[in-house]
């Protein structure tokens, strides 16, 4: 049987500002930005012990825990620390898929006493950057994750997939990656609100009412059956530059500029990553919250900073904002040598 194994730094970004400053050990630390829309990027145990959690605003942050210490993101910094983890990590371990700075999954198969090796990695980890870690051992990917994120920090938790059903029964699908919150709406719509009733459910009515693929796909996931392939190389199928305003710019020339200097920004490392990319998209959040996207795919893949801008430009142009806008962000995908783009169009997206 496949044994996958799912490594998470606990509160990485914090833990790694802990290290730099030893004098915020213990205390209710949140990495963020200080402008007015500035949203957490992580926050120690300490402060999630008042309700701060990732991606929420740095204001209701504040007023959850007004005594927290607030450390402005170094992410060269979070780089270096990464390169220093997933380091020991290879070193232990051939198949490793790193899926973010602070994560990573890992074949175990082969190890003669796997949960011995991941304990001694976890314990290096520590030992060599100060970091600590979580582990989720399990048959496929999906097990190894939720069983990573149960017993946080300093978690170690092996589990089959039967044992995992049963633990997370009475959990909400949301638990299980690749379940969003509006899918879990709509489950919850139909009376499907925990993981064992998903993972029963009629796989024709979730067919009718997501498509064929994802209700069969939704109805794995609630029976928490995945992939057990892990990955040495993992391909990103997009890069992008974003920036949110702390005023809404509503000055069409003003949006401009800053769209080119965001591909500027991009297109400086797709050069120094030797990649090209035939389609060009911007975002735009208005005021309101509404957020579109538009996108143009190229004859070529390029990585031109003019190239990308004007494209970008163009059509920033042509849809033309109604209302000041709060964030833009340019992108480019169908990296040369991926899979064939789709036929050159222009796409609006629904609002979010």
């Amino acid at each position: 049987m496949p044994c996958i194994a799912h490594l998470d730094v606990d509160a990485f970004y914090a833990s790694v500002e802990v290290g730099r400053r030893p004098e915020l050990r213990g205390l209710p630390v949140i990495v963020s930005g200080s402008g007015p829309r500035a949203v957490v990027t992580t926050a120690s145990y300490e402060a999630r012990a008042f309700g701060v959690g990732s991606a929420m605003p740095t204001s209701r942050a504040r007023r959850l825990c007004p005594q927290a210490v607030l450390v402005p993101p170094d992410f060269a910094a979070y780089r270096a620390a990464s390169a220093q983890v997933m380091q020991l990590v290879r070193g232990q371990v051939d198949a490793v898929e790193v899926v973010g700075l602070d994560e990573a999954y890992l074949d175990l198969d082969g190890l003669v006493a796997p949960r011995a090796a991941m304990r001694r990695l976890v314990a290096q980890i520590h030992a060599r950057t100060g970091l600590t870690a979580s582990v989720g051992i399990g048959p496929n990917r999906l097990v190894a994750k939720i069983a990573s994120d149960a017993e946080k920090p300093r978690g170690f938790v092996v589990l089959s997939r039967e044992e995992a059903c049963a633990r997370f029964a009475a959990a909400s699908p949301g638990l299980v990656p690749g379940v969003g919150p509006k899918t879990v709406a709509r489950l919850a719509a139909m009376g499907i609100a925990t993981l064992a009733a998903l993972g029963d459910a009629d796989e024709e009515v979730l067919c009718a009412r997501f498509g064929a693929n994802h209700g069969r796909d939704l109805r794995a996931r609630g029976q928490l059956r995945g992939s057990a392939t892990v990955s040495a190389v993992r391909i990103a199928v997009s890069e992008s530059r974003e920036r949110t305003f702390d005023v809404d710019v509503a000055d069409g020339s003003e949006q401009e500029a800053i769209l080119r200097r965001l591909a500027g920004e991009l297109c400086e490392r797709l050069a120094r990553q030797q990649r090209r990319g035939r389609t060009v998209a911007i975002k735009v959040r208005l005021g309101d919250f509404t957020t579109v996207t538009r996108a143009r795919t190229l004859p070529t893949a390029t990585n031109e900073p003019r190239v990308v801008a004007d494209v970008a430009a163009a059509l920033l142009r042509a849809y033309a904002p109604a209302r000041p806008v709060r964030l833009l962000g340019v992108r480019v995908a169908a990296f040369a040598g991926a899979a064939d783009a789709a036929p050159a169009v222009d796409q609006l997206a629904l609002p979010l």
